[in-house]
């Protein structure tokens, strides 16, 4: 799956790297896209009532972050454009990329899609805004998509309930259904 992304990635930033490059419309799109997926992934987990799920992203977010600016912070990698040296991994692309990976794994591909692309997206910015390279877009896309399958579980909405009551010598089975 890694590698049909990247693969994905790099022919989409071939194709369009002439047509568009250095456009800080591009830059600020991926910058929004870093706030507003993680932002919207955890919504959808509230929006479905899916507490252990917001768990799951919680805590591999935590784990993205934790893993992506220890790295920066220990390997002092120049940025191609020489503003600093934390270009080792990319934080946004492991952001994203932790945002669509949960999706993916929690509730399923054909929901992740869109996500995968807004992240592919946000991991092209980064390389046009000549913010990184490439290995440091793999790099964070690894760090984001590994933190996710650590701690996300497939959802399992719970549509019954069995449950069973004793109360003076009598038995009570019942079954819930939630439509």
């Amino acid at each position: 799956m890694l590698k049909i992304i990247v693969a994905l990635c790099l022919v989409f930033y071939c194709s369009i790297r002439p047509l568009v490059s250095q456009n800080k419309v591009i830059e600020r799109f991926g910058d929004t896209f870093l706030i507003v997926l993680p932002t919207a992934t955890l919504a959808t987990t509230f929006i479905m009532n899916d507490k252990k799920g917001s768990w799951q992203f919680a805590k591999s977010l935590v784990l993205t972050g934790v893993l992506t600016y220890g790295l920066k912070f220990i390997v002092n990698k120049e940025r191609p454009d020489m503003s600093n040296d934390n270009s080792f991994p990319s934080g946004h692309t492991s952001t994203t990329f932790q945002s669509a990976s949960f999706i993916h794994t929690r509730y399923g591909l054909k929901y992740s899609v869109p996500v995968y692309a807004l992240a592919g997206f946000t991991a092209f910015s980064r390389i046009d805004a000549e913010k990184h390279d490439i290995l440091d877009i793999i790099a964070g896309a690894v760090i984001g998509i590994g933190s996710s399958y650590l701690f996300t579980t497939k959802y399992k909405k719970e549509h019954m309930a069995l449950t069973f009551n004793r109360n003076k010598g009598q038995y009570v089975f019942g079954l819930n259904y939630k439509f």
